[in-house]
C-alpha cells in the first residue's frame, strides 16, 4: 500500500487566524511540505494544475522540479495535468525531464480537470471538451511507447512523421495515470490503455465506487493489461494525534473552499454536521486520528481494490506548523500501519 499527498497550492486568508498567504509564500511552504513528506517516508506527492486566483500552482512540473534536488525517494507527480488544454509533446518532455532529474521518480497524471479556466486561456473551445482529451491522450500514450513519434493528425493534434521526443524517461516509459471522477466511459478508457487509474472521491460514499473500479479492471483484462491495472483513491482528509482536534483544525479551511466552489456550482453551504457525518467509516472525508484513518482505509480496501491513497490535506489556508505536524503523523503513524497490513 502506498500513501501520499496532493494539493493545488491554495492561496488566500486563513479563516481562523486571518493570516494571508500569497503565491510566493505558498510555493515556498510547498517546498517544506514535499521535503518533509520525503523524510518521513511518504510514497508520492502530487501537484494539481489550476488557473484561478486562489491557487499558486499553474505549472506542476516546474514546482516539482524545484523539489527534485532536495528529495531522495518520494515520487513526484502531477495531480492532475489538464491534458485537454496542453500539448502532449510538451507535457511529456516536461515530466521526462523531471524523471531524469529525480533518477526515475516522476509520474504524470492526466485528466480533463475540475475547472474550465484553461480552455479559454489557451484558446480551446469547451464544446470540444471530450474530443480534446481523447485525441491528446492517444497521442501522449503513443509518445510513451516509442522514441520516434509517428502520428496522423486529428482535429486537435498535429501530424508527426518519425520525429524523436526527448529526453526519454530513465526506465524507458513514464508512469502515466489517468484521473477520473467516476463515469463508466472514463473507467473503460483507462482500462483499455492499461493505465493506472486515479479515482477521485470527494463526496458520497466511497463504497459506491466499487462497481466502477471493477469495470476498470474488467476493461484492462479484456485489453490484455490485467498486469498493469492499479487503482489509487484521491481523497480529502487530514490527520492528527487526536481525531477531534484534527477535524476542528481542518473544517474551517475545507468549508471555506467547498462553499466557494458550491456557490459557483449551485450547492448549498456545508454544515459541521454534514462534515462530521462524512468522517464516518462510510463517508468520503478521511479525517481523524491515525487509528481512525488506518481502519477506514483498510475497511474500504477489499471492496475497492486500491493499492494507493493520496490525500488532499492542504485545502484552503491552514497554518504551516499544523500542516507539517499532520504530514509527520501521516508518514510516521499511518503509512507504516497500512504497509504492515498490506
Amino acid at each position: 500500500m502506498e500513501i501520499g499527498l496532493y494539493t493545488f497550492g491554495d492561496v488566500g486568508t486563513n479563516p481562523v487566524t486571518g493570516e494571508k498567504v500569497d503565491a510566493q509564500k505558498r510555493l515556498n511552504n510547498l517546498m517544506e511540505e514535499i521535503e518533509l513528506a520525503d523524510q518521513v517516508g511518504l510514497d508520492v506527492f502530487g501537484l494539481g494544475e489550476h488557473h484561478r486566483p486562489n491557487y499558486a500552482v499553474t505549472a506542476p512540473s516546474t514546482v516539482l522540479a524545484a523539489a527534485a534536488r532536495t528529495t531522495k525517494n518520494i515520487k513526484l507527480s502531477s495531480a492532475v495535468t489538464v491534458l485537454s488544454s496542453e500539448d502532449p509533446v510538451r507535457a511529456y518532455q516536461q515530466f521526462a525531464t523531471l524523471d531524469n532529474l529525480t533518477n526515475g521518480r516522476a509520474e504524470l497524471m492526466v485528466g480533463r480537470g475540475s475547472f474550465i479556466e484553461s480552455f479559454p486561456l489557451f484558446g480551446y473551445d469547451l464544446n470540444d471538451y471530450d474530443a480534446l482529451f481523447e485525441e491528446k491522450l492517444a497521442m501522449l500514450m503513443a509518445i510513451n511507447e516509442d522514441e520516434k513519434l509517428n502520428w496522423k493528425a486529428t482535429a486537435h493534434t498535429q501530424g508527426v512523421k518519425g520525429v524523436g521526443v526527448y529526453p526519454r524517461p530513465v526506465n524507458g516509459k513514464l508512469p502515466i495515470w489517468i484521473a477520473a471522477g467516476g463515469t463508466p466511459q472514463s473507467m473503460v478508457r483507462a482500462g483499455a490503455y492499461g493505465a493506472p487509474l486515479a479515482l477521485a472521491i470527494i463526496g458520497g460514499e466511497p463504497r459506491r465506487f466499487a462497481p466502477l473500479a471493477d469495470l476498470y479492471r474488467r476493461a484492462a483484462e479484456q485489453a490484455g493489461h490485467a498486469d498493469t491495472a492499479r487503482v489509487s483513491l484521491n481523497v480529502h482528509g487530514f490527520v492528527g494525534e487526536d481525531g477531534k482536534a484534527a477535524a476542528d483544525l481542518f473544517f474551517p479551511a475545507q468549508k471555506q473552499v467547498m462553499d466557494q466552489i458550491g456557490r459557483e456550482r449551485g450547492w448549498g453551504p456545508q454544515s459541521r454536521a454534514q462534515f462530521d457525518a462524512s468522517m464516518s467509516p462510510e463517508g468520503a472525508m478521511f479525517v481523524g486520528s491515525p487509528a481512525q484513518l488506518v481502519d477506514k482505509i483498510l475497511g474500504l480496501k477489499e471492496d475497492l481494490g486500491f493499492d494507493r491513497v493520496t490525500m488532499q490535506m492542504a485545502i484552503g489556508v491552514i497554518e504551516q506548523k499544523e500542516m507539517l505536524k499532520a504530514i509527520e503523523v501521516l508518514g510516521t503513524k499511518v503509512a507504516p500501519e497500512l504497509r504492515n497490513a498490506s
